[in-house]
């Protein structure tokens, strides 16, 4: 096991992505390619988890599309993502939260931290 730890510590990439966890809303400016052309698309949504550590971390971001929920989930070590932009600090108990996959309306709030 200690051998793959000294791998993946060799291979890493380090990422200067902010702090944030579950209930934030958070806008990540990820790169699309198109044929020959390059993008960058911005998706806006609330964290409901994050998991894994070092090369392995990931994290899902849910959105509202419409009347459809929409969750895409990101790998924090991706060359893909330009930049992650925290636009508000949730205050929930929970690390997933996935009970808000159910909530719709004004339910599916979460409060804002006070700074």
């Amino acid at each position: 096991m200690d051998l793959i730890k000294v791998a993946e510590n060799a291979f890493a990439v380090e990422s200067n992505l902010p702090k944030f966890g579950a209930g934030d809303t958070i806008t990540v400016h990820y790169k699309i390619k198109e044929g020959s052309k390059e993008r960058i698309q911005d998706f806006r949504g609330v964290v409901i988890q994050v998991k894994g550590t070092g090369v392995t971390k990931t994290f899902t971001v849910r959105k509202m599309s419409g009347n459809v929920g929409v969750e895409r989930i990101f790998p924090a070590s991706s060359p893909f993502i330009d930049g992650v932009e925290i636009n508000k600090k949730g205050s929930v108990r929970r690390k997933r939260i996935f009970y808000l996959r159910g909530l719709t309306g004004k339910k599916a709030r979460i409060k804002e931290k006070r700074v």
